[in-house]
């Protein structure tokens, strides 16, 4: 009786590490691919996002004639009052033009696409007490990009979302995230009136968006709600 060859009976352990290891290969590629698609979705579920925000802040403008101002963004969402506008003033918003969007007046989500609130500065002269504007009014905000070319000047309000890396936002705590190294993503956190929209990339993750004052203005012009 002829015997059988001692490989003919299985793998050599060197053979099964190899197939492991394209295995191992394999697995990683696939869960790569369906991070990267995951994180692309949120990208672009956020993106509806913000456009939904821009429409829900113009559409509270014609009712009430001035754009809301922002929530306070250090109350924790388990606080009465959580997401409400900070009260106007004859002079612009109690507690300053920037915090976060005001999503319980808007009724819209808390969040983007990673669960953090979306940075708000809207200018004093389109959110003070009604009438707070007229045809002759300018925002004072400014979006540049990487290379400080304006993309947007007055414009009335900027939205942001910190992206996936989170860096300069809060979360539904009210607590800040750390801050960020790059001078872009620290641009669109300090509450000042600059922002910075550049090309996505390792150090840089931020999505803004603003109401540019012509679209604002005609709504208003539509609704017959600007004197």
């Amino acid at each position: 009786m002829t015997s059988v060859p001692a490989r003919s009976r299985g793998f050599s352990l060197i053979e099964l590490a190899v197939v492991l290891l394209i295995v191992g290969l394999l697995v990683g590629g696939t869960l790569g691919t369906v991070g990267a698609l995951q994180q692309r979705q949120r990208y672009s579920g956020t993106e509806a996002q913000m456009e939904e925000i821009r429409d829900a802040l113009i559409a509270f403008a014609v009712v009430n004639r001035r754009l809301p101002c922002p929530a306070d963004p250090v109350v924790a969402d388990t606080v009465a009052g959580a997401g409400l506008e900070r009260a106007p003033t004859p002079a612009g918003c109690t507690g300053g033009p920037a915090g976060v969007v005001p999503w319980a007046t808007l009724s819209l989500p808390q969040g983007d696409a990673w669960s953090r609130r979306f940075s708000y500065r809207v200018s004093a002269a389109f959110s003070r007490q009604a009438p707070a504007f007229t045809l002759a009014s300018t925002g004072d905000n400014v979006v540049r990009n990487g290379a400080a070319v304006v993309l947007a000047g007055a414009v009335p309000a900027v939205i942001v979302s910190h992206g996936a890396n989170a860096r300069g936002s809060r979360g539904p705590s009210g607590l800040a995230s750390a801050g960020s190294p790059d001078l872009r993503e620290q641009e669109n956190a300090d509450g000042d009136a600059e922002f910075v929209l550049d090309v996505p990339g390792e150090n840089f993750d931020d999505l803004v968006g603003w109401v540019p004052a012509p679209v604002l203005v005609y709504r208003m012009l539509q609704a017959g709600a600007l004197p």
